[in-house]
């Protein structure tokens, strides 16, 4: 074989691999975002989100069986995945004392969107 029959393939295996990394380039890994606490002043730590449409209708959820004796469910919720809403399932947590959970909300804005409040553990 000579040098120009592997041109070709060379080209398009460069070419796949252009493709490839570009489109990798779009991703993000973000974590699930869990719950948080409040400072001591009762302010949440976690930032709102926005959204440009809303959230779709809740899945329903069934609660698997307790975990151990005491466990919180913290219901699923939408959360913003940047060009659309993803479904976050429910998880159980252990419970805080002195504390109760508020789950995560949507509020439409005045102004138009949607805005997220995490979910947060609150005194």
């Amino acid at each position: 074989m000579t040098l120009t029959s592997h041109t070709p393939s060379r080209r398009a295996l460069l070419a796949g691999c252009l493709a490839g990394a570009t489109a990798l380039a779009g991703c993000m890994v973000a974590p699930v975002p869990g719950a948080v606490y409040t400072d001591r002043d009762g302010v949440v730590t976690s930032t709102t989100v926005y959204a440009p449409v809303a959230p779709p209708a809740p899945y329903y959820e069934v609660q698997p069986a307790l975990p151990y004796p005491g466990a919180v469910w913290i219901g699923g919720y939408w959360r913003w995945g940047g060009h659309r809403h993803v479904w976050v399932p429910g998880r159980y947590e252990r419970p805080r004392p002195g504390h109760h959970y508020v789950p995560h909300r949507w509020h439409r804005s005045p102004h138009g969107g949607w805005y997220l409040q995490g979910g947060a553990w609150m005194r």
